[in-house]
């Protein structure tokens, strides 16, 4: 399982034109599923996501994690992440989850993440999306679990 997060002073998705999911300072976390991927790698992406330092402290180092500083948590799947791209010149896909699995284990790692932390948003699976943010720093990582 694959998560790219970016470190935002505000996101949001619209879906149609209407917004789904909104945060303002936190993350923004683009997740992809792999056909290995279980429940305990969902809960190992989520374990980092929510303790993962990159938030500043006082002294301008990355020493705060989501928790710490109490942010919002957006969370949006996106099987493109998942793909082959070492070779040619367009992406296979064989690498990402069947569509069964990877709505499972996106709504599994949203469902704990509600119990966890507060602030947390989604985007909607599989759907057309326009993802809105400003990313702060810029700060970005792929994280994987």
């Amino acid at each position: 399982m694959k998560g790219l997060l970016q470190r935002v002073s505000s996101a949001r998705v619209e879906v149609e034109g209407k917004v789904v999911g909104a945060i303002d300072q936190g993350l923004m976390v683009l997740v992809a599923v792999e056909p290995e991927d279980t429940r305990a790698n969902a809960d190992k992406l989520l374990h980092k996501l929510l303790n993962y330092r990159v938030f500043s402290d006082a002294q301008g180092k990355m020493n705060l994690s989501l928790k710490d500083v109490g942010g919002g948590l957006l969370l949006v799947s996106q099987f493109t992440l998942a793909a082959d791209t070492r070779s040619g010149m367009r992406p296979s896909f064989s690498t990402a989850a069947p569509p069964a699995l990877g709505i499972e284990l996106y709504e599994y790692l949203l469902e704990q993440a509600r119990g966890q932390h507060e602030g947390v948003a989604c985007g909607r699976f599989g759907a057309d999306m326009q993802v809105h943010l400003v990313n702060e720093g810029p700060v970005t990582f792929l994280l994987q679990a």
